[in-house]
């Protein structure tokens, strides 16, 4: 892909835009970039870059024929795809590709992408450990926060990338074509985007769209992965904990890693020593304090309702749940039973929480609050010696914070003035 003097629009100015910037201009392109959004991150964001790699820029807005005359459109996850830029390029004849499909395009390395609507940060994670204890290099990088773009241009053939991926960013993907495609699971979400769940289902098989039979595609072994393995043309490895003896004691994200690591022929025991060390990610059931016998749990990777069922699934302590955020077109009353079971009170935030107060109302106490640090202090004054206060949002965070990275911060930070 040559893109030496060639002008390129970048659509959006958070980490991955940020990264396919640095890319383009080391690549010799002619930069453009515009964000709908003015704030002061994005304002930084810019004064960070070299201007002489950039044409020009706009925040704050998007204007009529701001990419017209470029020969190429970066979209950033998360950017709509009817947003004027994607629009107007698509009106121009000018090719629209996501930031992973740029990177591809220079990545010498086998890539093993993993997604899924659950648990595709911690399989992505459990990889990259089990490749650095088997003495491999590999990179992590993707939606997990660091941009494939940032790694690229160090890698050889004889390393591995780890990537995580997203519907959004498959949206947009032309030739990416991974070694492994991991499909962990799929259930509703991201349903303001999409209008149903075979949309949803559709943009994550288009993982496969490339893959050839000398490729591979990770399924789990449930009915939902056997329907999906008639969209790939690679080879397909099922995977379950429950067939195979030795695995039993591995939940589903550890045995979906062993599976991987199996195919690179790096030892089984290796793997398995790293799967049992592990002990999680941040801002997934991640314990930060207990006060006064209340122990406070940062859930915020739970953006959707599948996540949070899980957590109270897994919780034996009676909990005081905090949620709410940007409602994605979740089915909040999922939830129904297992909060009536285990949840004692609800502290609900964001611009989803009318919603989900009109669907719980009567069955159990219910605030409100105006900030995640008020959200905190009012769960505390709710609860119990013995019981357990969750933030568990069921929505995404772009209502009020950057991502749900911020908002588990700015949680653990409320818990520690608590204290």
């Amino acid at each position: 892909m040559d893109l030496s003097n060639k002008k390129v629009a970048v659509v959006g100015l958070q980490r991955s835009g940020l990264a396919a910037i640095k890319l383009l201009a080391a690549k010799g392109a002619r930069v453009v970039v515009t964000d709908c959004l003015d704030t002061p991150r994005l304002r930084e964001n810019l004064a960070k870059l070299d201007e002489k790699n950039i044409v020009d820029a706009e925040i704050g807005r998007h204007t009529e024929g701001f990419v017209r005359g470029c020969d190429l459109v970066i979209v950033s996850p998360g950017v709509p795809l009817d947003s004027l830029p994607i629009a107007s390029a698509k009106k121009e004849g000018i090719p629209v590709i996501s930031e992973i499909e740029l990177a591809f395009r220079f990545c010498p390395a086998p890539v093993i992408a993993i997604t899924g609507t659950n648990g595709k940060t911690t399989v992505s994670t459990l990889v990259e450990r089990i490749f650095r204890a088997a003495g491999r290099k590999c990179v992590l990088c993707g939606n997990i926060g660091n941009a494939f773009s940032n790694e690229v241009l160090g890698l050889t053939g004889r390393d591995v990338v780890v990537l995580e991926v997203s519907s959004f960013q498959l949206e947009t993907i032309d030739k990416f074509k991974p070694k492994v495609a991991a499909v962990l699971n799929l259930s509703p979400d991201h349903l303001d985007r999409y209008a149903d769940l075979d949309e949803y289902v559709a943009a994550k098989c288009r993982i496969f769209s490339n893959q050839d039979k000398e490729d591979w595609a990770l399924l789990k072994a449930d009915s939902e992965g056997l329907k999906m393995a008639e969209k790939t043309k690679a080879r397909v490895l099922y995977f379950s904990r429950n067939d195979t003896e030795g695995l039993k004691e591995l939940n589903d994200n550890q045995v979906a890693a062993l599976a991987i690591a199996s195919l690179f022929g790096i030892d089984e025991n290796l793997a398995k020593d790293v799967c049992r060390n592990f002990k999680g990610i941040e801002h997934r059931l991640e314990v930060v304090a207990e006060i006064k016998g209340v122990e406070f749990i940062n859930d915020s990777k739970a953006t959707n309702v599948d996540s949070t069922l899980w957590a109270l699934r897994v919780l034996q302590k009676p909990v005081i749940l905090i949620a709410g955020g940007k409602d994605k077109g979740s089915d909040f009353a999922v939830v129904r039973e297992k909060i009536k079971d285990k949840v004692r009170a609800m502290v609900l935030l964001g611009e989803a929480k009318e919603k989900i107060e009109s669907l719980f109302r009567g069955s159990l106490r219910i605030e409100t609050a105006l900030t995640l640090q008020e959200a905190v202090k009012c769960a505390f004054g709710l609860a119990r010696s013995g019981d357990c206060i969750l933030l568990s949002p069921m929505c995404a965070s772009f209502d009020m914070f950057s991502d749900y990275a911020e908002r588990g911060r700015i949680f653990k930070q409320a818990v520690r003035n608590l204290s």
